[in-house]
């Protein structure tokens, strides 16, 4: 991964902000049958396509929140989760990479 790489930020749904176990969304796809973070381009994406995703808006709270790549693949590294880029229709776009 480039410097420049490291320094890309995106954006992502983060759940339980504000306490000691918020996480990054990830979701299941059964079609390809991989677990993944889903990540955007623009903030305006990432709320465009939030309102189309699964969530139990009940129990947690969520917010939009910028990331660096590099801290993105330190926390998926623990998870097992991949990376996706993805539009404001929930279409991938393609899988990041170091």
């Amino acid at each position: 991964m480039t410097k420049e790489d490291k320094d890309e930020w995106f954006y992502c749904v983060v759940e339980n902000t504000g306490s000691s176990s918020d996480n990054l969304v990830g979701y299941e796809n059964n079609e390809i049958k991989t677990k993944f973070i889903p990540v955007f381009k623009t903030k305006e994406e990432a709320q465009q396509c939030f309102l189309l995703m699964p969530k139990d808006a009940i129990n947690l709270k969520y917010e939009i929140q910028a990331i660096i790549k590099e801290d993105l693949f330190i926390q998926t590294e623990k998870t097992g989760y991949k990376i996706f880029l993805m539009d404001d229709k929930g279409k991938i776009i393609k899988e990041l990479e170091k």
